[in-house]
């Protein structure tokens, strides 16, 4: 059995990188730029060249804090117009035209130099004075130039400068301050135009860039329990996580308490009274239940039973609001009372489905040789269920064991948000709709390990079940 463990948790390995870089890839790719949602703002904008300038020094910062600055991973494969440094570009947008262009054209270089000269006079028409003649032409000039940065399609970009062209020299101070730089830009664009390289585009080229990359960095924070900062209050994600994930987890785990509790009796007792109008009521209850669905159950104990408009007999929001300070006994108390409602809606709808599995598992051994045996030496009915039958059965209720684990820690979306709790449902939806990534991959990595671990129990646990079953005689 050690051997087995051993083995397994060795599989785990190489299958958790393959769910980190799956995650790590996804997270990535996400939309939004996390940097401006943290500093909740989008750099540039109306301000001079010097706010410019700060406003982007601050950018970098944050960028640089969050680790941003840094190549993606240990190394790329690509063709040769993709450039090694890429990543240092600040902006995402500007990098994927970047990108774009470069495999266009097939000269990083040439690309690089158009994208500085783009910069060069954007900040040279940042420095000029608006005033009552200018201010619209100044504003025409920015929001083209803010354009080039966001398209690779050839035509769009002679265009837009043909009309930044025709805005500079329509004012002549204006033509004065940004004159050069102009020419520099559009030289440079024509220069990239005949100057294409399309031959590097089937060159393969591989870049390394060792362990100080982004990847390394998050897998490596991951495990030592440091899962980044929330991008919308900057809190750890960690401690964002543990105070939601306390509320979830003692939920889950008081609903799997009560539901194998009253599930498994229920399958037996079906099993055992097959056919008999007491097992077909047990069956119609249940799968009533079954069918009704949690969000509207939730709904009508909130309207009839609830503080509301209801006969006030349970709380429905939150719980409760004793301080910390107040005795440990009142405030457990006042926890539980409000626990009542969100803990039902979260467990009947469990009884039909355990309750049906035990019952399979139960009919399956009931119609062996060894049952037929037990009887035959007239042993009682509630020893040849009970000992016998019942422990031989458990291999379906134990294979829902393991999706017990990444239930406990994820929550239930509409129950703790009916309900106000703030556990890990409440907070992994907030984090959705607020694009708060670290907290929905940090959610994601955990649940997939803990899924691992749940599998891994439940393989254990069938060994003990069911001496048969032995894990050092499979072959590697």
């Amino acid at each position: 059995m050690l051997k087995y463990i051993f083995k397994r948790i060795l599989i785990f390995i190489p299958t958790l990188i393959v769910i980190s870089l799956l995650t790590f890839v996804i997270s990535i790719n996400a939309p939004g730029d996390p940097v401006e949602t943290m500093l909740n703002q989008n750099v540039g904008g109306e301000g001079r060249s010097g706010e410019k300038l700060a406003s982007e020094k601050t950018y970098n910062e944050k960028r640089k804090e969050l680790g941003f600055d840094l190549p993606l991973f240990y190394f790329s494969f690509t063709n040769k117009t993709y450039p090694d440094t890429l990543y240092k570009i600040p902006k995402k947008a500007h990098r994927e035209t970047l990108q774009r262009l470069s495999y266009e054209y097939g000269a990083w270089e040439n690309v690089s130099t158009y994208y500085q000269a783009l910069r060069a006079l954007e900040f040279k028409v940042f420095e000029i004075m608006p005033s009552d003649e200018n201010s619209s032409k100044l504003r025409n000039i920015k929001d083209n130039l803010n354009s080039l940065y966001l398209t690779h399609n050839e035509n769009e970009i002679k265009q837009t400068i043909e009309t930044v062209e025709f805005d500079i020299f329509k004012d002549s101070n204006i033509k004065k301050t940004v004159e050069t730089d102009f020419f520099e830009l559009k030289n440079s664009f024509e220069h990239l135009i005949y100057n294409k390289e399309i031959i590097n585009r089937y060159i393969p080229t591989i870049h390394i860039y060792g362990f100080n990359n982004q990847y390394h960095n998050w897998i490596s924070n991951f495990i030592v329990g440091e899962f980044g900062i929330s991008y919308q209050d900057k809190r750890p994600v960690s401690s964002k996580i543990f105070d939601a994930l306390k509320w979830s987890m003692i939920l889950s785990i008081l609903s799997i308490i009560i539901a194998y509790i009253v599930a498994v009796p229920l399958g037996v007792k079906s099993a055992v009274d097959k056919g008999k109008t007491s097992e077909k009521i047990i069956t119609t209850g249940l799968f009533l239940l079954y069918s009704l669905p949690n969000f509207w159950i939730a709904t009508m104990l909130i309207q009839y039973l609830g503080d509301g408009d209801g006969l006030g007999w349970f709380p429905t929001h939150g719980l409760g609001e004793l301080p910390e300070s107040a005795p440990y006994w009142d405030r457990f108390f006042e926890t539980a009372y409000h626990f009542i409602l969100p803990l039902f809606c979260l467990t009947y709808a469990s009884f039909a489905f355990i309750s049906r599995q035990m019952r399979g598992g139960m009919l399956n051994v009931l119609e062996m040789d060894y049952i037929r045996t037990a009887r035959a030496k007239g042993l009682k009915k509630q020893v040849v269920i009970w000992k016998h039958a019942f422990r031989n059965s458990l291999i379906p209720i134990i294979t829902l064991f393991a999706n017990i684990f990444p239930a406990a820690i994820s929550g239930s979306f509409i129950i703790e948000v009916i309900f106000s709790i703030p556990g890990m449902g409440q907070l992994t939806l907030q984090a959705i709709f607020q694009r708060d990534y670290p907290i929905v991959f940090t959610v994601l990595m955990f649940s997939s390990i803990l899924t691992l671990v749940g599998i891994l129990i439940a393989d254990i646990m069938y060994a003990f079940v069911d001496p048969r079953i032995s894990f050092s005689n499979k072959k590697s």
